[in-house]
């Protein structure tokens, strides 16, 4: 279970690694899009769009649908969840790390400065 919920999350931060893939997801999170329009505002090639989305449907954040000729993107943001708890679990430990290590210093600099009054 563990390495299946690592795979997940190093599949959606890759994912989120790439500015290219950012911009579409930033794209879909306005609404529906079918891929012509993805490719529109891009300066690439449509294959290279087409292996961005790939990149994004491993890892949970794209939804693609054909209707008839046309296929639709849509953003799935629940993988998200399990990357922001990662990220806010990681937080708290640093955040605590922080504290203590001010903490630190500022009894140091205290400590410093009593030893300096005559």
């Amino acid at each position: 279970m563990v390495k299946r919920h690592d795979e997940q999350l190093n599949r959606i931060f890759g994912a989120l690694s790439d500015p290219t893939r950012r911009a579409i997801l930033e794209r879909l999170a306005q609404g529906e899009r079918c891929v012509g329009e993805l490719v529109e505002p891009l300066s690439i090639s449509g294959p290279a769009v087409s292996r961005h989305l790939r990149v994004l449907e491993r890892a949970g954040l794209l939804e693609r649908t054909k209707t008839g000729r046309m296929r639709v993107c849509k953003f799935q943001p629940q993988p998200l969840d399990n990357a922001t708890a990662w990220i806010e679990k990681h937080r708290a430990f640093w955040d605590d790390k922080f504290d203590a290590l001010t903490r630190y210093f500022e009894q140091t600099d205290e400590k410093k400065s009593k030893e300096r009054m005559p």
